[in-house]
């Protein structure tokens, strides 16, 4: 059985009325200039949810707590590096942080017209684990933190869940958070992107995989099982914009 967004709302929601943000701004924006892999996850400050030069898939994600394209159906514009988004929302007073995906949702679905739809699909994937001797990590004391590039990840209050995110981004596959760890870190990892036991000439640094054991005490393994996909029935291109 199918169900839309809307439905699901209902399930999640019975009993209680979810706010709508305040203010809400969704406007087109123009795409990236050159070839660099854009990371843009949005950022979420005092109630006020931020996207700049986003994709709606980098939004959809968000809102939906996905971290790869590959849990998401729809049309390629929706993905596309040309077709990018200017959106900023500042919730009411008082909004709790673990609402904001929630009203997220029912934004994008008012602004782009959008109905969807989830499903379970079976998809390989690369879980994200405790290593044999347990994690090196250390509990978040600060806020902030230098912008993440492929080949350095370096954050505070960073969660396992974001940490799976950008590795989804930067190492272009699908990395699901299945460590355990429900805290918030501070961390640094480095390693070499160009580094590939199949490279004729491998880069300085370690690899992914070594860079995670040794700095961080975590380590990656190739899954494949069931996994929450949203699938867009419909959407247009041009948003509401006020």
């Amino acid at each position: 059985m199918r169900l839309t967004v809307a439905v699901l709302f209902s399930f999640a929601l019975v009993g209680q009325t979810l706010p709508t943000f305040e203010v809400a701004t969704v406007k087109p924006s123009p795409p990236p200039a050159g070839d660099l892999i854009n990371i843009n996850l949005g950022r979420i400050v005092n109630g006020t949810i931020t996207f700049s030069n986003a994709s709606l898939s980098d939004c959809l994600k968000l809102a939906y707590g996905m971290v790869s394209d590959e849990q998401l159906r729809a049309p390629d514009w929706v993905k596309s590096k040309a077709v990018r988004f200017e959106i900023v929302a500042k919730a009411p007073p008082g909004t709790p942080p673990e609402q904001i995906p929630a009203m997220l949702q029912a934004l994008l679905v008012e602004r782009f017209k959008m109905v969807s739809h989830m499903a379970q699909k079976q998809i390989s994937y690369t879980a994200l684990t405790v290593g044999k001797n347990g994690p090196k990590l250390k509990d978040s004391t600060g806020t902030g933190g230098n912008p993440s590039v492929r080949g350095r990840i370096e954050g505070h209050q960073m969660a396992m869940s974001r940490l799976a995110t950008l590795l989804s981004r930067f190492d272009r596959q699908t990395v699901i958070d299945q460590t355990g760890l429900a805290g918030s870190y501070d961390l640094k990892l480095e390693w070499s992107p160009d580094t590939d036991v199949q490279a004729a000439e491998p880069g300085p640094g370690p690899s992914l995989s070594t860079a995670l054991a040794e700095q961080l005490g975590l380590k990656l393994e190739a899954r494949k099982g069931p996994l929450p996909v949203l699938v867009i029935d419909s959407v247009v291109q041009t948003p509401t914009e006020n």
